[in-house]
Protein backbone atom coordinates (compact mmCIF):
# COMPACT_ATOMS: atom_id res chain seq x y z
CA UNK A 1 0.00 0.00 0.00
CA UNK A 2 1.47 3.12 -0.64
CA UNK A 3 1.83 6.23 1.84
CA UNK A 4 -1.02 7.58 0.43
CA UNK A 5 -3.14 4.57 1.45
CA UNK A 6 -2.69 5.60 5.05
CA UNK A 7 -0.87 2.86 6.33
CA UNK A 8 1.02 4.59 8.91
CA UNK A 9 -2.67 5.61 10.35
CA UNK A 10 -3.62 2.03 9.83
CA UNK A 11 -1.11 0.77 12.12
CA UNK A 12 -1.42 3.10 14.81
CA UNK A 13 -5.13 2.75 14.93
CA UNK A 14 -5.02 -0.54 14.94
CA UNK A 15 -2.52 -0.89 18.14
CA UNK A 16 -4.23 2.14 20.11
CA UNK A 17 -7.81 0.04 20.06
CA UNK A 18 -6.15 -3.31 20.53
CA UNK A 19 -4.89 -2.26 23.83
CA UNK A 20 -8.35 -0.25 24.64
CA UNK A 21 -10.44 -3.23 23.71
CA UNK A 22 -8.35 -5.26 26.63
CA UNK A 23 -8.98 -2.37 28.63
CA UNK A 24 -12.67 -1.76 28.12
CA UNK A 25 -13.63 -5.40 28.54
CA UNK A 26 -11.30 -5.72 31.94
CA UNK A 27 -13.71 -2.97 32.99
CA UNK A 28 -16.75 -4.09 32.02
CA UNK A 29 -15.67 -7.21 34.02
CA UNK A 30 -15.32 -5.16 37.18
CA UNK A 31 -17.97 -2.23 36.84
CA UNK A 32 -20.67 -4.32 34.95
CA UNK A 33 -21.06 -1.34 32.90
CA UNK A 34 -22.76 -1.50 29.32
CA UNK A 35 -21.26 1.37 28.12
CA UNK A 36 -18.18 -0.64 28.68
CA UNK A 37 -19.35 -3.39 27.03
CA UNK A 38 -20.60 -1.74 23.96
CA UNK A 39 -17.47 0.48 23.79
CA UNK A 40 -14.93 -2.55 23.87
CA UNK A 41 -17.19 -3.94 21.20
CA UNK A 42 -16.52 -0.80 19.27
CA UNK A 43 -12.84 -1.47 19.56
CA UNK A 44 -12.91 -5.23 18.59
CA UNK A 45 -14.88 -4.39 15.21
CA UNK A 46 -12.11 -1.19 14.86
CA UNK A 47 -9.79 -3.41 15.30
CA UNK A 48 -11.27 -5.93 12.68
CA UNK A 49 -11.26 -2.89 10.61
CA UNK A 50 -7.64 -1.79 10.33
CA UNK A 51 -6.99 -5.44 9.47
CA UNK A 52 -9.42 -5.66 6.35
CA UNK A 53 -7.71 -2.02 5.51
CA UNK A 54 -4.23 -3.82 5.64
CA UNK A 55 -5.78 -6.70 3.68
CA UNK A 56 -7.52 -4.82 1.12
CA UNK A 57 -4.23 -2.92 0.54
CA UNK A 58 -2.15 -6.15 -0.03
CA UNK A 59 -4.93 -7.85 -2.36
CA UNK A 60 -4.42 -4.98 -4.30
CA UNK A 61 -1.02 -4.95 -5.33
CA UNK A 62 -1.26 -8.16 -6.95
CA UNK A 63 -0.43 -8.33 -10.56
CA UNK A 64 -2.68 -8.07 -13.65
CA UNK A 65 -3.91 -11.23 -14.98
CA UNK A 66 -6.06 -12.65 -18.19
CA UNK A 67 -9.18 -12.49 -15.87
CA UNK A 68 -8.76 -9.31 -14.63
CA UNK A 69 -6.40 -6.95 -17.08
CA UNK A 70 -6.92 -3.84 -15.21
CA UNK A 71 -5.63 -5.61 -12.19
CA UNK A 72 -6.42 -5.66 -8.64
CA UNK A 73 -6.72 -2.01 -7.37
CA UNK A 74 -10.32 -2.01 -6.27
CA UNK A 75 -9.91 -4.42 -3.64
CA UNK A 76 -9.17 -1.56 -2.01
CA UNK A 77 -12.45 -0.51 -2.25
CA UNK A 78 -13.85 -3.57 -1.69
CA UNK A 79 -12.51 -3.83 1.91
CA UNK A 80 -12.92 -0.33 2.48
CA UNK A 81 -16.88 -1.52 1.81
CA UNK A 82 -16.97 -4.33 3.88
CA UNK A 83 -15.60 -1.99 7.09
CA UNK A 84 -18.10 0.56 6.32
CA UNK A 85 -20.81 -1.97 6.36
CA UNK A 86 -20.41 -4.94 8.33
CA UNK A 87 -18.19 -3.19 11.25
CA UNK A 88 -19.57 -0.52 12.09
CA UNK A 89 -22.88 -1.57 11.46
CA UNK A 90 -22.64 -4.32 13.59
CA UNK A 91 -21.10 -2.15 16.29
CA UNK A 92 -23.88 0.28 15.96
CA UNK A 93 -26.98 -2.59 16.16
CA UNK A 94 -25.27 -4.31 19.14
CA UNK A 95 -24.68 -0.90 21.24
CA UNK A 96 -28.06 0.03 20.12
CA UNK A 97 -29.30 -3.27 22.01
CA UNK A 98 -27.22 -2.72 24.99
CA UNK A 99 -28.40 0.67 25.28
CA UNK A 100 -32.12 -0.83 25.10
CA UNK A 101 -31.95 -3.35 27.65
CA UNK A 102 -29.89 -1.08 30.20
CA UNK A 103 -32.78 1.44 30.10
CA UNK A 104 -35.45 -1.60 30.46
CA UNK A 105 -33.46 -3.27 33.48
CA UNK A 106 -31.12 -0.35 34.65
CA UNK A 107 -28.51 -1.05 37.66
CA UNK A 108 -26.02 0.83 39.04
CA UNK A 109 -22.57 1.01 37.72
CA UNK A 110 -20.33 -1.11 40.27
CA UNK A 111 -16.74 -0.23 40.79
CA UNK A 112 -16.99 3.14 39.25
CA UNK A 113 -13.32 4.01 39.14
CA UNK A 114 -12.63 1.14 36.42
CA UNK A 115 -14.73 2.75 33.76
CA UNK A 116 -13.57 6.28 34.44
CA UNK A 117 -10.10 5.00 34.49
CA UNK A 118 -10.55 3.28 31.70
CA UNK A 119 -12.63 6.43 29.60
CA UNK A 120 -9.69 8.86 30.16
CA UNK A 121 -7.19 6.18 29.08
CA UNK A 122 -8.91 5.59 25.68
CA UNK A 123 -9.29 8.94 25.28
CA UNK A 124 -5.74 9.67 25.16
CA UNK A 125 -5.24 6.80 22.93
CA UNK A 126 -7.69 7.50 20.36
CA UNK A 127 -6.87 10.78 20.49
CA UNK A 128 -3.30 9.43 19.46
CA UNK A 129 -4.76 7.68 16.78
CA UNK A 130 -6.61 10.88 15.42
CA UNK A 131 -3.73 12.86 15.54
CA UNK A 132 -1.98 10.41 13.15
CA UNK A 133 -4.60 10.21 10.73
CA UNK A 134 -5.17 13.80 10.98
CA UNK A 135 -1.28 14.28 9.86
CA UNK A 136 -1.73 11.99 6.91
CA UNK A 137 -4.62 13.45 5.47
CA UNK A 138 -3.35 17.13 5.96
CA UNK A 139 -0.58 15.99 3.00
CA UNK A 140 -3.32 14.63 0.52
CA UNK A 141 -6.39 17.21 1.14
CA UNK A 142 -4.65 20.36 0.57
CA UNK A 143 -7.19 23.68 0.90
CA UNK A 144 -10.37 21.14 1.29
CA UNK A 145 -12.52 21.64 3.99
CA UNK A 146 -12.76 18.32 6.09
CA UNK A 147 -15.97 17.04 4.50
CA UNK A 148 -14.76 17.74 1.33
CA UNK A 149 -11.55 15.64 1.60
CA UNK A 150 -13.98 12.59 3.05
CA UNK A 151 -16.27 12.93 0.12
CA UNK A 152 -13.56 13.14 -2.63
CA UNK A 153 -10.91 10.81 -1.45
CA UNK A 154 -9.74 8.45 -3.60
CA UNK A 155 -7.96 6.15 -1.09
CA UNK A 156 -10.67 4.74 1.19
CA UNK A 157 -8.47 4.01 4.33
CA UNK A 158 -7.63 7.56 5.56
CA UNK A 159 -11.81 8.67 5.19
CA UNK A 160 -12.49 5.31 7.46
CA UNK A 161 -9.36 5.77 9.63
CA UNK A 162 -10.68 9.76 10.49
CA UNK A 163 -14.40 8.62 10.90
CA UNK A 164 -13.65 5.94 13.02
CA UNK A 165 -11.31 8.03 15.23
CA UNK A 166 -13.98 10.65 15.43
CA UNK A 167 -16.68 7.78 16.45
CA UNK A 168 -14.58 6.44 18.74
CA UNK A 169 -13.49 9.82 20.50
CA UNK A 170 -17.33 11.36 20.41
CA UNK A 171 -18.46 7.61 21.49
CA UNK A 172 -16.03 7.56 24.51
CA UNK A 173 -17.02 10.92 25.76
CA UNK A 174 -20.50 10.07 25.23
CA UNK A 175 -19.72 6.71 27.55
CA UNK A 176 -17.83 8.86 29.98
CA UNK A 177 -20.75 10.80 30.31
CA UNK A 178 -23.38 8.11 31.02
CA UNK A 179 -21.15 6.53 33.74
CA UNK A 180 -20.84 9.64 35.32
CA UNK A 181 -24.08 11.03 35.37
CA UNK A 182 -25.39 7.76 36.25
CA UNK A 183 -22.89 7.78 39.28
CA UNK A 184 -24.01 11.19 40.42
CA UNK A 185 -28.12 10.60 40.03
CA UNK A 186 -27.61 6.55 41.06
CA UNK A 187 -29.94 6.14 38.15
CA UNK A 188 -28.15 3.48 35.72
CA UNK A 189 -30.58 4.51 33.26
CA UNK A 190 -28.38 7.06 32.07
CA UNK A 191 -25.56 4.07 31.38
CA UNK A 192 -28.00 2.85 28.97
CA UNK A 193 -28.98 6.60 27.34
CA UNK A 194 -25.01 6.77 26.80
CA UNK A 195 -24.81 3.47 24.93
CA UNK A 196 -27.84 3.99 22.81
CA UNK A 197 -25.94 7.36 21.75
CA UNK A 198 -23.36 5.35 20.94
CA UNK A 199 -24.86 3.26 18.92
CA UNK A 200 -26.68 5.79 17.23
CA UNK A 201 -23.08 7.42 16.00
CA UNK A 202 -22.04 4.27 14.54
CA UNK A 203 -25.11 3.46 12.70
CA UNK A 204 -24.22 7.40 11.13
CA UNK A 205 -20.94 6.49 10.19
CA UNK A 206 -21.76 3.78 8.57
CA UNK A 207 -24.17 5.32 6.34
CA UNK A 208 -21.65 7.84 5.44
CA UNK A 209 -19.00 5.08 4.83
CA UNK A 210 -21.14 2.86 2.56
CA UNK A 211 -22.45 5.82 0.77
CA UNK A 212 -19.14 7.14 -0.52
CA UNK A 213 -17.46 3.58 -0.72
CA UNK A 214 -20.00 2.75 -2.82
CA UNK A 215 -19.84 5.79 -5.51
CA UNK A 216 -15.87 4.62 -5.40
CA UNK A 217 -16.93 1.03 -5.94
CA UNK A 218 -19.35 2.02 -9.14
CA UNK A 219 -15.96 3.99 -10.49
CA UNK A 220 -15.06 7.65 -10.37
CA UNK A 221 -13.62 9.62 -12.58
CA UNK A 222 -10.32 11.91 -11.49
CA UNK A 223 -10.67 15.75 -10.13
CA UNK A 224 -11.46 18.57 -11.89
CA UNK A 225 -7.55 19.80 -11.30
CA UNK A 226 -6.21 16.46 -12.34
CA UNK A 227 -8.99 16.08 -15.53
CA UNK A 228 -7.75 19.34 -16.61
CA UNK A 229 -4.25 18.49 -15.91
CA UNK A 230 -4.19 15.75 -18.51
CA UNK A 231 -5.92 17.88 -20.73
CA UNK A 232 -3.03 20.20 -20.79
CA UNK A 233 -0.73 17.29 -21.06
CA UNK A 234 -2.37 16.18 -24.12
CA UNK A 235 -2.18 19.27 -26.81
CA UNK A 236 0.88 20.49 -27.93
CA UNK A 237 -0.38 22.86 -30.17
CA UNK A 238 1.50 21.02 -33.33
CA UNK A 239 0.24 17.59 -34.00
CA UNK A 240 -2.30 17.64 -31.41
CA UNK A 241 -4.35 20.70 -31.81
CA UNK A 242 -7.15 19.64 -29.04
CA UNK A 243 -8.77 17.00 -26.76
CA UNK A 244 -12.18 16.17 -28.80
CA UNK A 245 -13.47 13.92 -25.52
CA UNK A 246 -12.27 12.43 -23.05
CA UNK A 247 -13.17 10.00 -20.06
CA UNK A 248 -11.23 8.96 -17.02
CA UNK A 249 -11.43 6.63 -14.67
CA UNK A 250 -9.95 5.00 -11.51
CA UNK A 251 -9.45 1.51 -11.20
CA UNK A 252 -7.70 1.59 -8.20
CA UNK A 253 -6.54 5.10 -5.72
CA UNK A 254 -3.62 5.13 -7.08
CA UNK A 255 -4.62 4.39 -11.02
CA UNK A 256 -5.94 6.12 -13.40
CA UNK A 257 -7.73 5.12 -16.68
CA UNK A 258 -7.70 7.64 -19.45
CA UNK A 259 -9.35 7.50 -22.93
CA UNK A 260 -9.73 10.22 -25.08
CA UNK A 261 -10.22 11.00 -28.61
CA UNK A 262 -7.65 14.07 -29.84
CA UNK A 263 -7.66 15.96 -32.88
CA UNK A 264 -4.41 15.74 -35.37
CA UNK A 265 -3.53 17.69 -38.16
CA UNK A 266 -6.00 16.51 -41.21
CA UNK A 267 -2.54 15.78 -43.24
CA UNK A 268 -0.43 14.72 -40.92
CA UNK A 269 1.06 11.11 -42.01
CA UNK A 270 0.84 8.03 -39.88
CA UNK A 271 4.37 7.71 -38.42
CA UNK A 272 3.71 11.59 -37.14
CA UNK A 273 0.28 10.72 -35.82
CA UNK A 274 1.64 7.71 -33.83
CA UNK A 275 4.67 9.94 -33.03
CA UNK A 276 2.56 12.45 -31.30
CA UNK A 277 0.29 9.84 -29.57
CA UNK A 278 3.15 8.36 -27.74
CA UNK A 279 4.73 11.43 -27.09
CA UNK A 280 1.19 12.95 -25.97
CA UNK A 281 1.44 9.40 -23.31
CA UNK A 282 4.73 10.92 -22.02
CA UNK A 283 3.65 14.06 -21.04
CA UNK A 284 0.42 12.54 -19.39
CA UNK A 285 2.33 10.39 -17.41
CA UNK A 286 4.68 13.47 -16.24
CA UNK A 287 2.09 15.63 -15.44
CA UNK A 288 -0.21 12.79 -14.14
CA UNK A 289 2.03 10.05 -12.53
CA UNK A 290 -1.03 8.04 -11.42
CA UNK A 291 -2.16 7.76 -15.29
CA UNK A 292 -1.04 4.11 -15.76
CA UNK A 293 -3.65 3.03 -18.39
CA UNK A 294 -4.25 5.42 -22.04
CA UNK A 295 -5.67 4.80 -25.29
CA UNK A 296 -5.53 7.92 -27.42
CA UNK A 297 -7.85 7.49 -30.29
CA UNK A 298 -6.72 10.77 -33.26
CA UNK A 299 -9.89 11.77 -34.99
CA UNK A 300 -9.87 15.22 -37.46
CA UNK A 301 -12.20 17.90 -35.52
CA UNK A 302 -15.38 18.41 -36.36
CA UNK A 303 -17.88 20.40 -34.15
CA UNK A 304 -20.67 17.51 -34.25
CA UNK A 305 -17.82 15.08 -32.67
CA UNK A 306 -16.60 17.59 -29.82
CA UNK A 307 -19.84 17.57 -27.85
CA UNK A 308 -20.71 13.89 -27.49
CA UNK A 309 -23.22 12.38 -24.66
CA UNK A 310 -20.93 12.69 -21.24
CA UNK A 311 -20.92 15.07 -17.83
CA UNK A 312 -20.48 18.77 -18.54
CA UNK A 313 -17.03 18.55 -17.14
CA UNK A 314 -15.93 16.23 -20.05
CA UNK A 315 -16.76 18.49 -22.91
CA UNK A 316 -14.38 20.41 -24.74
CA UNK A 317 -15.04 24.27 -24.12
Amino acid sequence: MSASGGTKAIIAALGANLAIAVAKFVAFAFSGSSSMLAEGVHSVADSGNQALLLLGGKKAKKAATEEHPFGYGRERYIYGFLVSIVLFTIGGVFALYEGYEKVQHPHEVEHWYWPIGVLVFAIVAEGFSFRTAIQESNGLRGRQTWAQFIRTAKAPELPVVLLEDFGALVGLVLALIGVGVSLLTGNGVWDGVGTLCIGALLVVIALVLASETKSLLLGEAAGPETVAGIREAIVDGDTVTRVIHMRTLHLGPEELLVAAKIAVQHDDTATEVARAIDAAEARIRVAVPIARVIYLEPDIYREQKAAPEAPAADKTA
